[in-house]
């Protein structure tokens, strides 16, 4: 039975999962869902009349099996710090295309150290294929193509939204890992806050350097040695940026780190479909070169888990009809600087000619 233009979504029944395989259903596309639990996924497979699979991924058997029927992976079970080595090692075996949605730049270099064996075995990684890091990392391509000799990048991004309980996982297991840089090539902690102003269109706003994955990813496609990402200060992460060290190394034991997460999981799932329809992000690349000459580009995406639904299944579409590429590979590497461009409600202006 032949694999090409299959896909399978793992990780169907998150908040994530299910908003990609509810999009894939209404662009008429039929992937097989996938996740550990039988419970969640069969009722989700039903509703929309597709395919399911339940495994988890330390049944390797299960798991080999269900990649050996399709071209292409689309990974959404996070936290990906523990779950993207298990699926990439299967990808590799299977001869499968390994796409995620991860930020975390720990698992973007974990990949990227594994360049020569997928290519060995003809496959693609390409983690980050959602709002993390596809719009960022082509705003990051195209100013390096603006500013051919950039030495320093500066990734902006505002307007960002309700997160969903995966996400405020994830950024629990990065509270006692401090704020990470990319500086002459080599990914540092940074001292202190680092705080910025910049006008997303509505005036300036206060900035922090956060963890971001273009530290990782907007190496990789551009080269620029030293970058760095902020986000709009939000009232939550003025908070954040005030606790003291010992208290985030504190927050960072396994024990607090459960006790979190409980509580994380009496959140909401994630947006609502109101909070998805009018939200929106607006991110702003700033690069310079030694002779100081600078290049700035705003882009405004759509609200970042409904742009993450439709990049990623763009993208597994692409990876399943055989539009990949072996190896390691990031968004603009894959697809081009303009990639991001064509999805509905992305817009990119130029701040100086």
């Amino acid at each position: 039975m032949s694999r090409a233009g299959k896909i399978l979504i793992y990780g169907a029944t998150g908040y994530t999962g299910k908003l990609t395989a509810r999009t894939a259903k209404t662009q008429g596309l039929r992937p097989i869902l996938a996740g550990r639990s039988e419970s969640k996924v069969r009722p989700l497979a039903e509703e929309l009349g597709l395919e399911w699979r339940a495994f988890d991924l330390a049944d390797t058997e299960k798991l080999d099996r269900a990649l050996n029927e399709v071209a292409a992976v689309l990974h959404i079970a996070g936290p990906f710090s523990a779950t993207s080595r298990p699926m990439a090692d299967a990808c590799i075996r299977t001869k499968t295309h390994y796409l995620d949605i991860t930020g975390e730049i720990a698992v973007f270099e974990a990949l990227a150290a594994r360049d020569a064996e997928a290519k060995r075995a003809g496959v693609m990684l390409l983690p980050g294929v959602g709002f993390d890091v596809v719009p960022s990392d082509c705003l990051a391509a195209h100013l390096k193509r603006r500013l051919p000799d950039a030495e320093d990048l500066k990734l902006y991004i505002g307007g960002l939204g309700k997160a969903s309980r995966g996400t405020l996982k994830t950024m629990v297991e990065g509270i006692a890992k401090g704020t990470l840089a990319r500086r002459n090539g080599d990914i540092e902690q940074l001292e202190g806050m680092h705080e910025d102003l910049i006008d997303f269109g509505q005036g300036p706003r206060p900035t922090a350097a956060v963890s971001w994955g273009d530290v990782a990813t907007a190496f990789h496609s551009t080269k620029i040695p030293n970058i760095e990402v902020h986000f709009e200060v939000t009232p939550e992460m003025k908070g954040m940026l005030k606790t003291p060290t010992f208290v985030k190394m504190f927050l960072g034991l396994s024990f607090m780190q459960s006790i979190l997460k409980s509580q994380i999981d009496k959140r909401p799932e994630g947006p609502t479909d109101e909070e998805r329809r009018t939200g929106y992000a607006v991110l702003i690349g700033v690069a310079r070169n030694a002779k100081g000459e600078t290049v700035r580009t705003r882009l405004k995406t759509p609200e970042g888990y409904s742009l993450t639904a439709l990049t990623g299944l763009d993208i597994a579409k692409r990876a399943a009809n055989g539009e990949a590429k072996p190896g390691f590979q990031t968004p603009s590497l894959a697809f081009g600087a303009d990639y991001v461009t064509q999805f509905p409600g992305v817009t990119r202006e130029e701040l100086n000619a």
